[in-house]
């Protein structure tokens, strides 16, 4: 996804830039996601004063996962805001201005998706809950408490190891 700073500065308006990008590999070490659609990126690039690019919009995607207390699957809708400033610039050193106003660019042409998958990672729940009144899993069960797991068996909440009840009697 190549944006030319000359191609938005001599379009009429605001430039469009309209793409899906294929974000699957970014999020392929999370064993709690189990699939993810493309990103689509819907973004608009004005060309500002003085080689000043703004790049705004939102990036959307969807996310299959499991829930982190309790493993149920659950989907989540992500909608990303993005706003960024280019500046054209002739010095390599310089990546940024000293506010973080801005991104240096050295060429005349730059790629966006590197900015697009940062914010993508970056949005991404790390521990995601599909409701807030999730109680999570029965330690001895195994099963959701949520959907009325009891846990105790018999009300005994002292259970003994079988291959450490010969000690239960070692200080009497």
């Amino acid at each position: 996804m190549q944006l030319f700073f000359r191609k938005v500065a001599t379009s009429d308006g605001p430039f469009p830039i309209r793409e899906s990008l294929n974000v699957s590999e970014l999020v392929d070490d999370r064993a709690d996601v189990t699939a993810v659609s493309p990103l689509e990126i819907d973004l608009v690039a004005v060309s500002l004063d003085q080689g000043l690019m703004s790049v705004e919009g939102t990036l959307t995607a969807g996310l299959d996962m499991l829930c982190s207390r309790c493993l149920s699957p659950m989907h989540e809708d992500l909608k990303i805001e993005f706003r960024e400033r280019f500046k054209q610039t002739s010095s390599s050193n310089e990546e940024e201005d000293e506010d973080g106003e801005f991104i240096a660019v050295t060429e005349d042409s730059f790629d966006i998706a590197p900015y697009c998958k940062e914010l993508f990672v970056l949005n991404v729940p790390f521990a995601p809950v599909c409701s807030e009144d999730c109680q999570g899993i029965a330690p001895a069960a195994g099963q959701n408490w949520s959907i009325g797991s009891d846990d105790s068996d018999d009300g005994n909440t002292d259970k003994i190891d079988p291959r450490l009840a010969g000690l239960k009697d070692f200080f009497k």
